[in-house]
C-alpha cells in the first residue's frame, strides 16, 4: 500500500556547502580536502557562464578598452581590479578555490554545475543602485588601490567575516540585496535542481558539494534547509 509514496528530505541533506574568500590560500586547500573526502555526485560552483569562460581563457582587462565598454565595463573593471589587489596580498590569485574544483572535477569526472546568476544581469542592477552607495563604493575602491590591503599578521580574516558583513549590509543596502540575498535564492534554487536531477537518474542519496562565498553559505543553507528535495 505505500508503493507508490515518495518520502522528501529537506534539501541541505544533500548538499555541503562550501564557504570561501575568493582570494584565500586557505579556502582553496579546503576546497580540495572535502571534495577528496566527499568524493560528491556533483560538483557546483559560484560562477556563470560568462564568468567560467573568462576564468577559462584568461585575459588581462585595461582601462582602456573598459571606458570604451561605458558605465558596465567599468564598473567591472572596478570590481576586477579591488580582487585582484587582496589576490595579490594573500599570495592567490583570485578564483583559485574555483579553480581547484574545476579541475577537481575533471579529473575524477564529477558533473560541474554553474549555479551563479549571470554576471551580466548583476552588473546591470549594480548601475541602477541609489547616488550615494556607488560613490561609497567609488571611493572604497579607489582606497583599495592606493593604500589599503589587509595585513597578513592581522586577525584571521575568516573569523572577521560576519561583522565584515554586517557593515556592508548596514552601508550598502541595496547592493547588499542585489549582490548576497537574491544571488542566495538563486543558487539555492539552481543547488535544489541539481539534487532533483539527481534524484530523477536513479540516484537515491545524492551528494553535492557546492563551493560559494563566505557571506553566502548561510544564507543558501537557511534556503535548503526550508525546502523539500
Amino acid at each position: 500500500m505505500f508503493s507508490g509514496l515518495v518520502i522528501r528530505m529537506n534539501c541541505l541533506r544533500y548538499v555541503k556547502l562550501i564557504g570561501t574568500m575568493h582570494v584565500s590560500p586557505r579556502s582553496r586547500d579546503e576546497v580540495r580536502e572535502k571534495i577528496l573526502k566527499e568524493r560528491p555526485s556533483a560538483i557546483a560552483i559560484e560562477l556563470d557562464r560568462n564568468r567560467f569562460y573568462a576564468m577559462q581563457n584568461p585575459q588581462r582587462v585595461n582601462l582602456g578598452d573598459a571606458l570604451r565598454s561605458g558605465r558596465r565595463g567599468l564598473l567591472q573593471y572596478v570590481l576586477f581590479k579591488v580582487e585582484e589587489r587582496l589576490g595579490e596580498e594573500f599570495g592567490m590569485v583570485p578564483g583559485g578555490e574555483m579553480r581547484e574544483a574545476i579541475t577537481l572535477a575533471q579529473i575524477f569526472n564529477i558533473p560541474l554545475a554553474l549555479i551563479d546568476e549571470d554576471i551580466n544581469l548583476i552588473t546591470m542592477k549594480l548601475l541602477k543602485a541609489p547616488f550615494r552607495e556607488k560613490l561609497f563604493l567609488l571611493l572604497e575602491s579607489l582606497a583599495v588601490f592606493l593604500s589599503f590591503a589587509p595585513s597578513k599578521e592581522s586577525s584571521d580574516i575568516m573569523e572577521d567575516y560576519k561583522p565584515m558583513m554586517v557593515a556592508f549590509k548596514r552601508r550598502y543596502p541595496y547592493l547588499f540585496h542585489v549582490l548576497v540575498e537574491e544571488r542566495n535564492e538563486i543558487m539555492a534554487r539552481n543547488l535544489r535542481g541539481i539534487v532533483m536531477d539527481l534524484k530523477a537518474r536513479g540516484i537515491k542519496k545524492p551528494k553535492v558539494v557546492a563551493v560559494v562565498g563566505l557571506g553566502h553559505k548561510k544564507g543558501i543553507e537557511r534556503i535548503l534547509n526550508s525546502c523539500e528535495c
